[in-house]
């Protein structure tokens, strides 16, 4: 019914660049299937730029089952440079999968890196993935578990939530304000305050019809916990002032337990400007609009020799976390820095993912690495 690539296809190595399929007739008419190691890579050194490794788990399943090795850094690992994945095995075994390898890893990292960078401008804040609108739906699990690989609280599709065993997040959208009509605002409160479970959170949408600062009280005489300012961009004007003003007023009128949540083009820099008085933040395009990781995937080593296309590095690599938050790429036999960590973890061993893929503990690994390496920062 939709332009969906099915899971099957994925699974089969249908979802794959055509040439790599002529590749296969080709080497299978040669009788050659070399056994081969593989490296996943962005930048081949380290430039000053880091970017957070997502997208692990989908990668580990499409390996799953085949006759291949792979080590990886730990989902939710900051890098720098140098290989993020390597894949030992015949080359028959995963020559197809490859088109398919780097779209699991490509938008997954450049999204997961963004969320992260929006986790750093306020590291107590809540924050919400509100991105999902802005892609494909085939891939909304996809945006919202690489904000929560980046720190985010939650998300806002119910999908999503299906797939990784979590509950949405989420309350109105000015449809059902428009819905009940100007003058109505109570009356929409009203009845999603009856209506809905008595665990969803009590947020009021206060930017319908009337001034913020008007709705948002009233809102609060109805005893709702929060209200949610989502102001269109040409109405803004200087928007801290706003949300500052929404506060003052709320705390005059007795409401101070009342929070402000604020959605609609938030940006780190939003995040920066605001977390002082705001409480929480839907974030969406940010997220999504991430430009991808330009991952590549290169034969470094053939029946034991290292090679490599011209340009490339051959022989396989090793990468580590210096003691000073570096991150440093060397020859694999090479000697590691003095006091450095290696970051390659086993992933799959002969076709059984070894690796626990969870994603509380790439939260958490994203959380430490950026402080580590001094990724972002708080004001």
């Amino acid at each position: 019914m939709f332009d969906i690539v099915p899971e099957a296809a994925i699974a089969e190595g249908r979802a794959t660049d055509a040439y790599f399929l002529r590749t296969e007739e080709a080497l299978q008419y040669a009788d050659r299937n070399p056994h081969v190691a593989v490296e996943v890579t962005a930048d081949q050194f380290p430039t000053g730029g880091f970017e957070l490794f997502a997208g692990v788990a989908d990668a580990a399943r499409l390996l799953e089952g085949r006759g291949v090795d792979a080590d990886a850094l730990p989902e939710g690992t900051l890098f720098d440079g140098g290989p993020v994945l390597r894949i030992e095995g015949p080359y028959l075994e995963f020559a197809r999968l490859e088109t398919s390898l780097l779209g699991f890893l490509s938008k997954p990292s450049a999204m997961a890196t963004a969320a992260l960078a929006a986790r750093r401008a306020a590291p107590e804040t809540s924050l919400l993935s509100f991105g999902a609108r802005h892609v494909h739906p085939s891939i909304a699990g996809t945006v919202d578990r690489s904000a929560l690989v980046g720190g985010f609280d939650g998300f806002s599709h119910v999908a999503a939530g299906d797939l990784m065993g979590r509950e949405a997040a989420g309350t109105m959208p000015h449809a059902l304000m428009l819905c009940f009509g100007p003058g109505n605002q109570e009356d929409a409160w009203r009845a999603f305050d009856e209506a809905v479970a008595p665990d969803v959170p009590r947020i009021a949408l206060c930017d319908t019809f009337d001034d913020e600062v008007d709705e948002a009280v009233r809102a609060a005489e109805l005893g709702f916990d929060s209200v949610r300012l989502d102001t269109t961009g040409s109405r803004r004007g200087d928007f801290r002032h706003i949300v500052r003003e929404t506060r003052w007023k709320l705390d005059a009128a007795g409401h101070d337990d009342v929070d402000i949540f604020v959605s609609g083009g938030i940006t780190p820099e939003t995040i920066r400007e605001l977390h002082d008085v705001a409480d929480g933040f839907g974030v969406g395009s940010h997220i999504t609009n991430a430009d991808p990781v330009d991952f590549a995937l290169d034969i470094v080593e053939v029946d034991g020799e290292a090679t490599a296309k011209r340009g490339k590095l051959p022989g396989r690599k090793a990468v580590y976390r210096t003691p000073a938050g570096g991150h440093h790429v060397a020859a694999a036999d090479a000697d590691a820095p003095p006091g450095a960590e290696s970051l390659f973890e086993p992933l799959v061993r002969d076709g059984e993912v070894v690796a626990t893929l969870d994603i509380e503990a790439a939260a958490e690994r994203a959380k430490a690495d950026a402080r580590r390496v001094g990724f972002g920062r708080a004001e």
